[in-house]
């Protein structure tokens, strides 16, 4: 078994990354500020004596005793990451940065990157394909985590250069599910949050903006089978996405949501945010080769995993 590495381990993400690393049998250190991150994330894996938990910074240290690191360090809802855009652009490239400086001297250490379909920015080619260079605005409110995600991407191809080493880069598509924070400003967990406590659900436009949702234990599904692919500084052959073909209007996923709760829900609308993306829907055809990924998670049941989980905690 492996030591691995997560940074960002008490995130939503980060947290259920954890629980099944440890669960392979995986001795666990995670890494965290808690800056969005929560120690309740990791109730659980704070008492497995395979698990050690260090209150730390991704951009200050990287502890270099390790197999594997999963660099998911980074605020990703726009409430979090647009709080402290300077918190948020240094995160992901002096992160990455970091991360680079460890395989200089460990070149052995597999580096598995969450970056983020927010690259492509409001996308012109739909499905988005990892070839697509994006459209993403430079100087926008959302500019520090788009930016930010993108120039880690650089940091770490231009370090695959120089002295290759394992490299996975992968794009997430709005994961959701348990343990998201409630005040994210992710459309799930707004629309669950108000559904539960009898708020008319926020729509921006008209709700004909699509978005692809992916359960969250498929997505971390993602990240274990990169421990798989072949050790060594094999040929790094570019970003993967991940995520869930099936595209939605927003609007939609009111319907969801109401039919789980069985009781109709009242909308307002209000105007879309800047930069907003109209469309965003995952090519997964490299996960499926490379990764055997495959999303088995319907929105249906993953709305009632996660609806399961909110209804505690909002009570």
């Amino acid at each position: 078994m492996a030591r691995i590495l997560v940074t960002g381990a008490a995130g939503f993400l980060g947290s259920h990354l954890v629980d099944r690393l440890l669960g392979l049998g995986h001795e666990v250190l995670g890494l965290d500020n808690l800056y969005t991150g929560s120690r309740d994330n990791l109730r659980e894996a704070l008492t497995h004596p395979r698990f050690h938990f260090q209150l730390g910074d991704v951009r200050h240290a990287i502890p270099a005793s390790v197999d594997a690191v999963f660099n998911l360090a980074c605020p990703a809802s726009p409430v979090h990451y647009q709080a402290d855009p300077h918190l948020t652009l240094t995160t992901s490239a002096l992160g990455a940065l970091r991360l680079a400086e460890l395989v200089e001297t460990r070149p052995t250490v597999r580096i598995v990157h969450a970056s983020t379909s927010e690259v492509y920015g409001d996308p012109e080619v739909h499905p988005q394909p990892e070839s697509y260079w994006g459209k993403v605005n430079p100087i926008g409110p959302r500019a520090c985590y788009d930016e930010g995600k993108r120039v880690a991407e650089t940091i770490l191809v231009d370090a695959h250069r120089r002295r290759p080493f394992p490299l996975q880069i992968l794009r997430l598509f709005n994961t959701y599910g348990p343990r998201m924070a409630l005040e994210d400003g992710r459309v799930v967990s707004n629309f669950l949050v108000s559904a539960l406590r009898g708020e008319p659900l926020t729509v921006y436009g008209a709700g004909e903006q699509t978005r692809s949702f992916c359960y969250v234990d498929d997505t971390v599904g993602a990240f274990v089978a990169t421990l798989g692919l072949p050790p060594g500084p094999a040929h790094f052959d570019g970003p993967i996405n991940v995520g869930n073909p099936e595209e939605i209007p927003v609007r939609n996923l009111v319907d969801v949501i109401a039919k789980e709760l069985g009781t109709p829900l009242e909308v307002t609308h209000r105007p879309l945010p800047v930069d907003d993306p109209r469309q965003r829907r995952p090519d997964i055809t490299r996960a499926r080769a490379r990764l055997g990924f495959s999303p088995s998670i319907s929105l249906a049941e993953g709305i009632r995993r996660t609806l399961s989980d909110f209804r505690r905690r909002v009570s």
